[in-house]
């Protein structure tokens, strides 16, 4: 049963059979849940206010869960959805984490929740992962390292990583500068430095097993992204944040070859729409052969490694 209304918990199983890959065109591996049930925002208004502007998004709309499940049901995509649990060093009461894997069970067939743990929560937050993951069917925990105020390859996150790769499931990073408190007095505190992909390198070598995604193109350490990601067996690279117009191009290149298989779509919904994504995706120099892989099934072998899609078979 849910801590927050007592409904009771969707499982995991039903999560493994509710998306029909194949009638799907595309996977979105990175949407926000930027509002809760009772309209409580994912942010301070600050920072809120300082993403809106670095996005050219100002005044863009918080969709519920059930408006983001309409969206994308009407273009035959899914997506995963999480929210930022940075209590500790922003003061913000996140988004329960139950409450979006319930709304999300409510779409099962487009919506495919994520959590996010504080990982100053010690081994109360170890609790809480594996309870997500084995009652309410959660698959991955978003991680953003610069808002929460830690470094990736801080040995406090390590019972989390351990939790999660015995779980099974997926620890996505956010990669690179941000939006959230640019242009904030002392960017609201936010330090650029713990997102540097580098450090998730030991993170990648200490948990040899578990599923990683680099989340954004990396900038400005694009190249260290695309080292770990080369190196490292389960180091992925999602797309989202940036229009595929702005891409670097060895980002390009990459995605075109040795990365081919570990580079996944994702737009940042709502801050970037998927239809602006996938309208500049288009005009990329990508091989007709490459561009199912990035579009959904190298999204769906990571995050459904039991299931084939027809483009697989």
């Amino acid at each position: 049963m849910s801590p927050e209304n007592g409904t009771p918990a969707t499982t995991t199983s039903a999560h493994e059979h509710a998306v029909n890959l194949d009638d799907l065109v595309a996977l979105d591996v990175h949407t926000h849940a930027e509002v809760s049930r009772d309209g409580r925002g994912s942010l301070s208004p600050a920072l809120l206010g300082a993403s809106e502007d670095y996005f050219a998004a100002h005044g863009h709309r918080q969709p519920t869960i059930a408006e983001t499940a309409a969206y994308y049901r009407s273009r035959r995509m899914a997506a995963v959805v999480f929210t930022v649990d940075a209590e500790h060093a922003t003061g913000h009461p996140r988004i329960s984490n139950e409450e979006i894997a319930e709304d999300c069970a409510e779409h099962a067939d487009v919506l495919i929740p994520f959590a996010s743990v504080d990982p100053y929560k010690g081994r109360a937050g170890v609790r809480e992962a594996r309870r997500l993951v084995e009652e309410y069917g959660v698959r991955g925990f978003k991680f953003h390292p610069s808002i929460q105020g830690f470094a990736p390859d801080d040995r406090l996150a390590y019972p989390l990583y351990q939790a999660i790769e015995e779980l099974g499931a997926v620890a996505l990073f956010h990669t690179g500068q941000t939006g959230i408190g640019a242009g904030v007095r002392g960017g609201g505190g936010i330090r650029l430095k713990y997102s540097n992909p580098m450090l998730v390198d030991d993170v990648a070598v200490d948990f040899p097993d578990l599923r990683i995604i680099l989340a954004h193109p990396s900038f400005p350490w694009q190249d260290e992204a695309l080292a770990v990601a080369t190196h490292k067996e389960h180091v992925h690279i999602d797309l989202s944040g940036w229009s595929p117009k702005y891409f670097p191009p060895q980002l390009v290149r990459y995605a075109n070859s040795l990365l081919q298989d570990k580079v996944l779509f994702g737009s940042d919904y709502p801050v970037l729409t998927p239809d602006r994504w996938l309208a500049d995706f288009e005009k990329l120099d990508i091989k007709p052969a490459v561009k199912p892989k990035i579009l959904k099934t190298n999204a769906a072998r990571l995050l459904f490694p039991a299931m084939r899609t027809e483009n697989e078979k």
